[in-house]
C-alpha cells in the first residue's frame, strides 16, 4: 500500500480541530478538499475517525488512541524534511573525525575543543593522523573535516583557504647559522638539512625556489610530522624549513631559534575542507566555523 504523507497532516488538522471545516482553514485548502482527505483516512484506516453527533462531530474511540501519536509523527517528518532544523547545540550527541595536519592539531585542536566543550559538552571530537597516501575517507563519510596545505581538487570536496603564513628556519641555538654573518641563500643551501613530509619526500617547492637561484641544497632524512623534525634539529646542524605560524610556539618551548627564509617562498596555506554531504548539515556547519576560529591566524603569531 502506498502512504500520502499529506494524509497525515490532514488526520492532524482534524483530530486537533474536530471538524473539516476548521482543519481546512488550518491547512489553507478548501472544505470538500478536506472532505475528500477525510474519505480517504477512513478507507486507509478502515475507521471513521470523526463522527456526526448534532451539529458537531466526535472523534472515534480509535482516533482518539492515535491522536498524540498522530501528532508525534508529523513533527516527526517535519523535522525530518524541514530545510533549516534548529539545532540544539545543548543536547546534541555526536563525535566528528578531524583528520588535521600534526602541527595545526598541536596550535589550533585545543582551543577547538574548549569551544566545543564549551558551546555543546555532548560532542566529541577524534583527531586522527594524515595517511602517507591519498585516502577517501571524506568522500566515504569517515573523516568529516581536513585541515592542511593540500586544496582538495575533486569537485566534490569544499574547500576553505583559513590562515596563510610566511616559511621560516628552525635551528638549534648556536647553529652556525645563527653567528657570523647574515643569512644568505647560498649559506642556507650549504647547510644539511631535514625536511618534513608524511610520504618521505626528499624535495619539495624550496628546491624548485633554489634551482631558480641556481642552487641545491642536501637533504640527509625526512622525517614524518614537524615535532619529530625538532628533535632531530635540537642536537645537530640540520635545519628544517616549515610555516611560522605553526612552528613558534613549539619551537620557543623546545628552546629552537627561527630565521627568515633568505629567498622568495609563497606562502604556506591552510585548506579546511569537508565533502559536499555536509554543506547543509547545521551541527557540521557549527563544528566548520569554530574550526575557522581555531585555524585562523593569531595575532601574537602574525609576523611584523
Amino acid at each position: 500500500m502506498q502512504l500520502d504523507l499529506n494524509l497525515l497532516a490532514a488526520l492532524d488538522a482534524l483530530l486537533e480541530e474536530g471538524s473539516v471545516a476548521g482543519a481546512a482553514e488550518r491547512l489553507h485548502v478548501t472544505a470538500p478538499a478536506m472532505s475528500r482527505s477525510l474519505g480517504r483516512i477512513r478507507r486507509t484506516t478502515g475507521d471513521q475517525i470523526l463522527v456526526r453527533t448534532g451539529r458537531t462531530m466526535t472523534p472515534t474511540p480509535y482516533a482518539i488512541a492515535v491522536r498524540e501519536q498522530v501528532h508525534e509523527l508529523l513533527q516527526q517528518v517535519q523535522g525530518v524534511l524541514a530545510p533549516n532544523r534548529e539545532l540544539d547545540l545543548t543536547t546534541l550527541e555526536r563525535t566528528f573525525t578531524l583528520r588535521w595536519h600534526d602541527s595545526l592539531v598541536a596550535l589550533s585542536g585545543p582551543a577547538l575543543l574548549a569551544a566545543v566543550r564549551e558551546q555543546a559538552p555532548g560532542v566529541r571530537l577524534r583527531f586522527i593522523a594524515e595517511s602517507s597516501i591519498d585516502t577517501p575517507e571524506l568522500r566515504r563519510g569517515e573523516v568529516d573535516l581536513e585541515a592542511n596545505a593540500n586544496r582538495p581538487t575533486a569537485p566534490d570536496i569544499r574547500a576553505d583557504r583559513v590562515a596563510e603564513t610566511q616559511h621560516v628556519i628552525v635551528v638549534r641555538q648556536g647553529h652556525p647559522l645563527t653567528r657570523g654573518k647574515a643569512v644568505t641563500a647560498a649559506r642556507y643551501a650549504a647547510a644539511e638539512h631535514i625536511t618534513v613530509s608524511r610520504r618521505g619526500r626528499l624535495t619539495n617547492t624550496l628546491d624548485d625556489a633554489l634551482a631558480r637561484l641556481g642552487l641545491t641544497r642536501r637533504v640527509v632524512a625526512t622525517a614524518p610530522t614537524e615535532g619529530t623534525a625538532f628533535e632531530f634539529v635540537r642536537g645537530s646542524d640540520l635545519l628544517v624549513t616549515v610555516p611560522e605560524s605553526t612552528t613558534r610556539p613549539t619551537a620557543a618551548v623546545l628552546g629552537l631559534a627561527l630565521l627568515p627564509l633568505p629567498f622568495e617562498l609563497p606562502s604556506a596555506a591552510v585548506y579546511l575542507s569537508w565533502h559536499q554531504r555536509y554543506d547543509t548539515d547545521p551541527a557540521h556547519a557549527w563544528l566548520r566555523d569554530l574550526a575557522r576560529t581555531a585555524l585562523a591566524p593569531r595575532p601574537e603569531l602574525t609576523p611584523g
